[in-house]
């Protein structure tokens, strides 16, 4: 099998790298708007725009369309080499806005996104003059740029629009490659980054397939598979690369973070139903519009509460002997200090239950301290096991390892501890 038979059969609809970049800009929609004075922003929300467009316009029946419309043979070319050189504007102008910063309106920024402005303005307005001058009747939606690569007038505008989206995408790939070398990055951002690098890459790739073939028209070769086999596909995967970079750093986050939320919620169930089980009521109840925010933050308060309600329950002593109990058993000492806290609450829970009495009027009636009994050893302190809940929560699914640290801690009396 040829390249050309390989390429040929490697068909990517442009629909799909299109439909991507919308979803990219949908993304990134509410920032542009919300803070539509950043130039990094706008100049983001433009690049997307006109890539989604180039996309459209592109595909063989839009360009079909356009020329049917207008009544005008291959006038789409024109309108869509157009659109590719604003892209390759808007591509330097974020480039511009990324290098000086969010805060940077400098002169000489504004005067760099100026010269990008008037440099490729100028080169849209060429375009189509070019075309206007050039004489090309029959209408070619797939092959244009190599059918057309030796007539007069066409032919420079071929050129002209393949070196304006060459320089722009190798001034933008170098400074993104520049930028991800540099510490202290997201991972997040790193890897959206990588992929913009790559994506522009392959703009690269795409420009130099085009520009092969067109060489090869003017030495009375035939390459044009360079042109309609391999730069179609090569385009479609370097948009899909390009709108991931965008939306990576942003939606990767936010599904890092949810993801981290709803493990956090699941952690807590141990602790959280061994707390509801010391007769506090339903705890937080599940609340079908609450985000998973806030039924974590729920959780974790009603643990909180219930646990330091039952500090005048702890005792101190069954946690030394857990603890000792646990470091006997080979538990590192993280893992000791959580198996002896769980080993603890458990048995809080268990006194006050027993401290409330069957007959009790509603939860804590007769909890120590208030019938004239002596209340059971304090916990010293207890933040560090308010701030380590996850921890000791994750290991009450460990029952074995907590009963067998329970009968070694029972086997150890208090008077055994004695110097």
């Amino acid at each position: 099998m040829s390249l050309a038979d390989f390429f040929g059969g490697l068909y990517i609809s442009l629909w799909i790298p299109a439909a991507v970049l919308t979803a990219a800009l949908v993304i990134k929609l509410p920032s542009i708007v919300m803070l539509w004075k950043d130039a990094l922003l706008r100049a983001v929300g433009g690049l997307l725009l006109l890539a989604c467009c180039v996309f459209v316009c592109a595909e063989p029946s839009s360009i079909a369309w356009i020329n049917r419309v207008t009544g005008v043979p291959n006038i789409a070319a024109p309108w869509v080499y157009s659109l590719l050189t604003a892209f390759c504007a808007s591509c330097l102008l974020m480039i511009i806005a990324w290098r000086g910063g969010p805060s940077d309106r400098s002169a000489a920024t504004r005067r760099a996104m100026r010269r990008v402005v008037s440099v490729y303005s100028g080169v849209i307005v060429a375009l189509w003059v070019l075309f206007a001058l050039a004489d090309v009747p029959e209408e070619r939606p797939r092959d244009l740029d190599t059918y057309y690569a030796t007539t007069p007038f066409m032919r420079e505008e071929i050129v002209l629009y393949l070196g304006a989206h060459t320089v722009a995408c190798l001034i933008t790939y170098r400074l993104i490659r520049n930028w991800v070398r540099t510490d202290g990055l997201d991972a997040w951002l790193r890897g959206g980054l990588k992929a913009l690098g790559v994506g522009y890459a392959l703009n690269l790739v795409y420009d130099a397939s085009k520009l092969g073939a067109v060489a090869a028209r003017w030495a009375g070769r035939d390459l044009d598979w360079l042109s309609t086999d391999v730069a179609p596909p090569v385009a479609s995967v370097s948009a899909i690369l390009i709108a991931v970079g965008f939306i990576l750093p942003h939606a990767g986050q936010y599904l890092h973070d949810r993801w981290r939320t709803r493990l956090g919620h699941w952690r807590l169930r141990p602790l959280y139903l061994l707390a509801r089980s010391a007769g506090d009521g339903p705890g937080s109840r599940f609340v079908l519009r609450a985000s998973p925010e806030l039924r974590l933050t729920r959780r974790e308060t009603f643990i909180r509460d219930v646990l330091l309600q039952l500090v005048r329950h702890f005792d101190e002593d069954l946690r030394r002997r857990a603890y000792d109990a646990a470091l006997g058993l080979g538990h590192a000492p993280g893992r000791a200090k959580a198996l002896a806290a769980a080993v603890t609450i458990q048995e809080a829970v268990t006194a006050r239950r027993a401290a409330a009495g069957p007959s009790a009027e509603g939860p804590g009636a007769k909890e120590g301290g208030e019938d004239g009994g002596e209340a059971p050893p304090a916990f010293p302190d207890p933040t560090d096991l308010l701030q380590d809940i996850e921890t000791v929560s994750r290991v009450l699914r460990r029952t074995a390892e907590i009963e067998a640290v329970r009968a070694r801690a029972a086997a150890v009396s208090p008077a055994d501890r004695q110097p």
